[in-house]
């Protein structure tokens, strides 16, 4: 009998130990991680391909990325409202960054750092960064050019804004369109007469010169090409959707936009499509570049995330050098990063005329003063348009602008 008790306690045993070793290998749960993820409507699909990617190259942790619209414009704005409520990763424009980490919404950079600076352009960096930390990841660059119809302007006549507003056209068909009720646009004029917004740096706030001379003469400019309504147009708050809207109707020559607008422009015009920097115009008896605002597409953390470390993954991941590449496939937005070849980003005619146009290009500045720019310069560039603004009150608007720009804050 005690050696039958042997035996069972024996089996007894194998039985446990086979218990523990099944209970030992059965494979532990995944960590669950949720994240949220919001971009323009139009960046969308992209932005889906690259939470797919993220989620297949991440299977160490189970991850739900739920998207939502919010556009770069008014991302600042949205995000301020509840920073509870909004995503982990966010879309903005450079622009806003000052804003957006002095209210404590953004979580710093703080792993691969220097990777990130390295592969990305200096001015991007720059722009990503406020008080000498890293705030951002750097995801386009962005400025405005000129798109033009090879049916209605040769390469040459699109050089100049004075050839573009001369050439004559079939009757319905405007020559130029241009925002100028939109204070990033109308800045072109001034910077091309050679103002400075912010002083030398571009980040005092004290200065802004719009009023002197210089700007004096920008405005008299743009007063001129406002009045002439047959062959100048601008479409106010529906810029965008007119502008591709009259070039696919072939009512329209030339108009100032960026890559945003690339892919509709270019299956409005076909094989007529073309793009460049923007034009010269004559100030002065000189002939001078158009300038324009050089802004970057920021991606940002929230400091109110619940996943930190997951959540800055996901922002390296969508604005790294593939994802870039993918941007600039499907929404043709020129990357930041300084690795992808040059000959590749060439090929694309928006993306090369942006290239260009950086060439005139003036750093939005990252400062809070900033913020005080857009509402007295749209202001401006609208009175400009309805006509209410003429060369004879042109300098108190003036004066008026600059006084609102350099304001002290609230």
């Amino acid at each position: 009998m005690f050696g039958n008790m042997k035996r069972i306690l024996a089996v007894g045993l194998v039985v446990l130990m086979v218990a523990a070793l099944v209970t030992g290998c059965a494979p532990k749960p995944k960590p669950v991680v949720a994240l949220t993820l919001w971009g323009s409507q139009d960046d969308q699909a992209m932005l889906q391909t690259m939470a797919n990617s993220f989620k297949a190259a991440h299977t160490d942790k189970d991850y739900t990325i739920t998207l939502g619209v919010c556009g770069e414009d008014v991302a600042k704005d949205t995000v301020l409202k509840d920073l509870d409520a909004a995503a982990d990763v966010f879309a903005f424009a450079s622009d806003q960054i000052a804003a957006l980490q002095g209210a404590g919404a953004l979580l710093p950079v703080t792993v691969d750092t220097d990777a990130i600076k390295t592969a990305n352009s200096s001015a991007s960096v720059t722009a990503a960064t406020v008080g000498g930390q890293l705030m951002a990841y750097p995801s386009s660059a962005d400025t405005y050019f000129l798109y033009y119809d090879k049916k209605y302007l040769s390469d040459a006549e699109a050089g100049s804004l004075e050839t573009i507003m001369g050439k004559s056209l079939p009757t319905g068909v405007t020559n130029f369109a241009m925002n100028l009720s939109n204070g990033w646009y109308i800045a072109s004029f001034f910077f091309a007469s050679g103002c400075k917004l912010f002083g030398d740096t571009g980040v005092d706030p004290t200065q802004c010169d719009f009023n002197s001379a210089k700007g004096l003469a920008a405005g008299q400019y743009m007063i001129q090409l406002a009045a002439n309504k047959k062959t100048f147009a601008d479409y106010g708050a529906n810029y965008d959707s007119t502008m591709c809207q009259n070039f696919k109707d072939r009512k329209l020559a030339a108009a100032v936009s960026g890559t945003w607008n690339a892919t509709k422009v270019q299956e409005a015009l076909g094989t007529d499509y073309a793009a460049t920097k923007l034009p010269t115009i004559k100030i002065n008896g000189s002939d001078v570049n158009m300038g324009s605002f050089a802004n970057f597409k920021l991606y940002g953390v929230n400091s109110h995330t619940k996943a930190a470390a997951d959540a800055m993954a996901l922002a390296e991941w969508v604005t790294n050098k593939d994802n870039q590449l993918l941007r600039f496939q499907t929404r043709s937005f020129a990357p930041t990063n300084v690795t992808i070849d040059a000959s590749t980003l060439s090929s694309n005619v928006a993306v090369a005329a942006d290239a260009l146009q950086g060439k005139y290009a003036t750093l939005q500045a990252s400062i809070k003063q900033m913020s005080n720019y857009w509402t007295p310069a749209a202001a401006l560039g609208t009175s400009i348009g309805n006509g209410k603004t003429t060369n004879a009150t042109l300098q108190k608007d003036l004066d008026a602008m600059v006084k609102q720009i350099l304001a002290t804050l609230q």
